[in-house]
């Protein structure tokens, strides 16, 4: 961290000279490559509305952190998400109901659950900068998780991104080469659920779902291949997220939600050069 500071102060900018814009800049560098990695894979699985369900059930995992007494919420938010990844997926596959109406159903009473128990008392207000984000407030410490759950999505990503993908594409196809389709959309739900819930502290459950969407969506606008697709997509989201955290510092915005406005200015970029592209 004494390395990365140093290289930033010697910048000649002034937003370079202070510790929570340094510790916010690395984050962005390694959060928004899993996000952009995540986001084609949701894409491709049709699970955009999966991870917004994710993303607003936070709430209720805030919610049950509180009532229990858990001095950082992050930790019931974090198993919250991984028994409704679980759940979810278990449902999809024993339920006659679409997987949008599954999903629909979860995220609806997880979010009446999550307002109804923390606004018991009038107490919500104090919860709210879970709904707009604050990546200015990152610390050394959420650094090193952050580090520690990028090395082990990439060791998932590595060992299990055939399958992932292949099961995205054709389930039948998967199915004939006897992979386990099931446990294989568990444990995507799952990665996807840790690493949203785990960002929304800082990102914002209001904004959360388009900062993983766009830059995938704008990739796929221009993209004519898995590799092209999947790179274009991580070089989107950092840009986005670049930008917009320095932007955020100069207009005194809240920094997720300015993120995702540079992320949708490129994915109207995209739309425009994938239909020149196109012809």
């Amino acid at each position: 961290m004494n390395v990365w500071n140093s290289l930033l102060s010697a910048l000649p900018f002034e937003w370079a000279h202070f510790s929570f814009m340094q510790n916010a800049l690395l984050a962005v560098l390694i959060v928004t490559p899993l996000f952009a990695f995540l986001g084609c894979m949701v894409i491709n699985n049709q699970m955009a509305f999966f991870s917004d369900a994710i993303g607003h059930a936070g709430l209720t995992g805030i919610a049950i952190g509180a009532l229990i007494g858990i001095a950082n919420p992050l930790w019931s938010m974090m198993a919250l998400a991984l028994m409704l990844a679980v759940g979810i997926t278990f449902m999809r596959r024993y339920t006659a109901a679409s997987s949008d109406t599954v999903i629909g159903i979860v995220m609806s009473f997880m979010v009446a659950l999550g307002i109804v128990i923390l606004s018991r008392g009038g107490g919500f207000n104090k919860y709210s900068r879970f709904l707009i984000g604050d990546l200015l407030s990152i610390t050394h410490e959420d650094i090193v998780l952050l580090c520690i759950v990028a090395v082990a999505f990439i060791a998932v990503w590595i060992v299990n991104f055939n399958r992932i993908f292949l099961v995205s594409l054709n389930t039948s196809l998967a199915r004939s080469r006897r992979m386990n389709i099931w446990f294989i959309q568990g444990l995507f739900a799952s990665v996807t659920a840790l690493i949203v819930t785990m960002s929304i502290q800082w990102i914002g459950i209001l904004v959360i779902n388009a900062l993983l969407i766009l830059p995938a969506t704008a990739s796929r606008n221009i993209s004519r291949s898995i590799r092209e697709y999947l790179w274009i997509a991580v070089i989107a989201s950092l840009i986005s997220g670049v930008t917009g955290l320095i932007a955020s510092y100069y207009w005194s915005t809240a920094t997720g939600a300015t993120i995702v406005l540079f992320a949708m200015l490129l994915y109207s970029i995209s739309m425009v050069l994938g239909r020149i592209r196109g012809r």
